[in-house]
């Protein structure tokens, strides 16, 4: 199957800014948008193709076929991850979200695991990961009723170009001015704690899930927050992040790339910066910053012309974890 690109399905919400319509372009009725969901098969947003034969069909549809998604994402019950863009142009709840076995237990979906790579930020931006010191469930419980959760939330300064690792259970939250790009679990699990006391569209409260947090949130201090980057074999790639469920490497492309299709896996080109071309012997796709491409495991050979930063994401090997 050639390669494609993807259309997303766009979400909006009170935290939500302008970046995703203004520099991105993404197609969406209101001027809001707070996150961009490029490559989901998940029932709360599905994907489409963009381009090709395929153009309108569902990504859910089209990832029936076992060879377009190598042979690693067959050792997986379900597909195992999401790519999203978020645009925070107010800070997010702080909130954590549940490992596999609570998530399949309680809410009949996967828990999340997620990485974020910042592509802009305002000066001063910043988001929280994780306690400062070890508390307990009992001091974890107070804080929550008695606002002071913020006093014990480790606060981290961003800068273009951070890496963030949260591991399922890790408290988190994006903080205001913040454009990023996620990597995560195919899941919608989300456990609210504190919400700055923010009314919804319809003028409540929004929800929390207090009790569940509690019991699915890790309480022992925050790791190292930002990940090491590992050169690879080529210079202009580095590898950001990889768990059982996700790999992503950043591909700086100034001068044409041949890249011969991988069995093991299917990739998607997040395009974070710049502009380029997708060639292959029977197709030229045409992409700007903002767009996700989908390489099926069975794609044709292929070369990428232009000036780009891209965020290669793909299935790992599963022996490795």
């Amino acid at each position: 199957m050639e390669p494609f690109l993807l259309k997303p399905a766009c979400k909006t919400s009170i935290w939500g800014g302008t970046k995703l319509k203004k520099r991105f372009h993404k197609d969406y009725p209101g001027d809001i948008i707070s996150e961009s969901w490029e490559l989901s098969v998940h029932p709360a947003g599905l994907s489409l193709a963009d381009s090709g034969s395929f153009c309108g069909a569902s990504l859910a549809e089209l990832i029936k076929t076992p060879s377009v998604l190598g042979r690693f994402v067959k050792e997986y019950s379900v597909f195992p991850l999401m790519i999203k863009w978020i645009d925070s142009q107010r800070p997010l709840s702080i909130q954590v979200h549940p490992d596999n076995d609570y998530a399949l237990e309680h809410e009949n979906d996967m828990g999340k695991t997620e990485m974020w790579y910042i592509i802009d930020c305002d000066p001063g931006a910043y988001l929280y990961y994780g306690f400062s010191h070890e508390i307990t469930q009992e001091e974890f419980a107070s804080r929550i009723r008695d606002n002071s959760l913020l006093e014990v939330v480790k606060k981290v300064p961003v800068k273009k170009g951070d890496v963030f690792f949260i591991p399922s259970g890790t408290l988190h939250a994006i903080g205001p001015g913040i454009l990023l790009a996620e990597v995560q679990q195919s899941s919608n699990v989300t456990y609210r704690i504190y919400d700055y006391g923010r009314l919804d569209t319809d003028g409540k409260p929004r929800q929390l899930h207090v009790e569940k947090a509690i019991e699915v949130t890790r309480l022992a201090p925050a790791d190292d927050v930002i990940p090491v980057p590992v050169p690879l074999a080529n210079p202009h790639d580095t590898l950001l992040a990889s768990c059982p469920y996700f790999a992503v490497v950043r591909q700086r492309i100034d001068t044409p790339r041949h890249n011969s299709g991988d069995c093991s896996s299917f990739h998607a080109l997040m395009c974070v910066e710049g502009s380029g071309t997708l060639e292959t012997e029977t197709q030229k796709l045409s992409f700007p910053a903002g767009a996700t491409i989908f390489v099926p495991a069975d794609s044709p050979d292929f070369t990428l012309s232009g000036s780009m930063t891209l965020l290669d994401v793909f299935v790992p090997d599963p022996a490795l974890f």
